[in-house]
């Protein structure tokens, strides 16, 4: 939960090329301190911890946003998820997808940055599937 000084941040994962949620992909949260007139130049990141997502491709047990983080990343290993769901191969199959590498992603992992201001909380859906994803601020 946010509190009036720090903010808290969720996320889930649907996998859009099979229509489900995408479960048991790791997410490792960082968090920088600091403001900046230009983007990059704040502190440096934190690594905070993380999660995997569970059956409903939700993450719900991220670590919490300490107070003064500006901005947030999240990290999603979404490599292993497609290596390890035969599902893709059929999408790819009815779909006639181009030959993929052997990993079965074009994008072997996502990095969402965000910022942040305090006393808010910030949901972030990942779309994703083989070739491409997309990311938005959720309620």
């Amino acid at each position: 939960m946010s509190t009036d000084t720090t903010a808290s941040v969720s996320t889930h994962i649907l996998d859009t090329s099979v229509g489900r949620p995408a479960e048991g992909v790791a997410i490792q949260l960082a968090a920088r301190f600091g403001r900046s007139a230009h983007y990059g130049q704040g502190g440096d990141w934190q690594a905070l911890g993380g999660s995997a997502t569970d059956a409903d491709g939700r993450c719900k047990d991220l670590p919490a946003l300490p107070e003064g983080t500006t901005h947030v990343r999240l990290d999603f290993a979404v490599e292993r998820y497609f290596e390890s769901h035969s599902e893709k191969k059929q999408a790819d199959a009815q779909q006639d997808a181009p030959a993929n590498r052997d990993s079965g992603a074009f994008f072997p992992e996502v990095a969402i940055t965000f910022a942040v201001e305090p006393g808010e909380h910030y949901h972030v859906p990942l779309l994703l599937n083989p070739f491409g994803y997309s990311v938005y601020r959720g309620s």
